[in-house]
């Protein structure tokens, strides 16, 4: 039987533990916090990273720092990140593209579930079909007609093997039977500078990096991958409506930590990317890349990360993609 005096003993040591914990959350963040980001600078991962870096630096009083670690569709980046110290002062801003490499990887360096502590999803990003003016289409029928009359002739951009902009292609191509060839590229970034050179013909980019180059009419828009039109870009069809059912696909970006950073820096990072995500100019930023602010709690976060490895298992199987390194 426990005794009245080991039961306040076993109390007084939680209290210090609460105590201690209490104590080191509020003494982090004492230093600047490297954030490493997979995927060459000017991609989607940036144009959502950075601006709430930037309002993060202001609302904590440490610098966040965003270091570009491009190269494996991503996998360069996330291994370094899962070798981060677990002191709150390494985190990780991947992507879709990382669930979707659990499977596609044969021998991946790092397990996204046993490696990372998932804080929260930073944006959800609908993809769009852009395609360079010289291609002769205006409408995505026309775009698959084109693409059938001319089997092998299209290629279009990723930002790297496996990543969400390349198996968003596959699956399009299996659902319409067509023959196209991919040129994969280290991040979006670099993609984008030879799409719009018409280097490559067409993508189905993160709407957070084709924005700026749609309303600038450097590229054509032929539909959103969400089930619901993008408010910023109201005249830009769903694919259901362009003529394509039974097709969704959404590119989002997220923070993690190292495996074994405290609970209560985890939560604490998460609750000040709810209070930036509320300030209205980075609320003017999503809104005009036509995504949706993200904001979930990490055990939602934990369950989301969970079934998208699932759903881009099937999707993977079904392509026979395999990448081995």
């Amino acid at each position: 039987m426990v005794s009245r005096r080991d039961l306040i003993k076993g109390a007084a040591a939680a209290g210090a533990l609460s105590i201690a914990g209490t104590s080191r959350a509020q003494a982090w963040p004492s230093k600047p916090i490297r954030v490493i980001s997979p995927f060459a600078a000017g991609g989607g991962t940036d144009a959502f990273l950075r601006p709430i870096s930037a309002r993060m630096s202001q609302n904590m009083g440490q610098q966040w720092v965003v270091d570009n670690l491009a190269g494996a569709g991503g996998t360069v980046g996330a291994t370094a990140a899962s070798k981060g110290a677990p002191d709150g002062y390494t985190l990780f801003c991947g992507a879709v593209h990382h669930t979707i490499a659990e499977t596609l990887y044969t021998k991946l360096p790092y397990s996204l579930e046993r490696d990372f502590a998932p804080i929260t999803v930073l944006a959800y990003v609908p993809n769009v079909v852009v395609v360079n003016p010289k291609v002769p289409v205006n409408t995505l029928q026309e775009f698959i007609a084109y693409a059938r009359a001319n089997p092998g002739k299209l290629n279009f951009g990723s930002a790297g093997n496996g990543t969400s902009h390349h198996l968003t292609v596959e699956l399009f191509k299996q659902m319409n039977n067509l023959q196209m060839t991919h040129v994969p590229y280290k991040g979006a970034g670099p993609m984008m500078q030879d799409l719009l050179a018409g280097q490559v013909d067409f993508a189905f980019d993160g709407m957070g990096t084709s924005a700026t180059q749609i309303k600038g009419g450097k590229l054509k828009a032929l539909a959103v991958t969400s089930a619901r039109r993008v408010a910023a870009f109201p005249d830009i069809p769903t694919m259901e409506e362009a003529g394509v059912k039974d097709y969704q696909a959404t590119t989002w970006y997220a923070l993690w930590a190292p495996k074994g950073t405290p609970p209560e820096i985890v939560n604490r990072v998460q609750q000040e990317v709810v209070k930036a995500l509320a300030d209205p100019s980075i609320k003017e930023i999503w809104f005009q890349q036509g995504s949706e602010p993200g904001g979930n709690t990490p055990a939602d976060f934990t369950r989301f990360i969970h079934a998208e490895i699932e759903k881009w298992g099937k999707v993977v199987k079904a392509s026979g993609a395999k990448i081995d390194v």
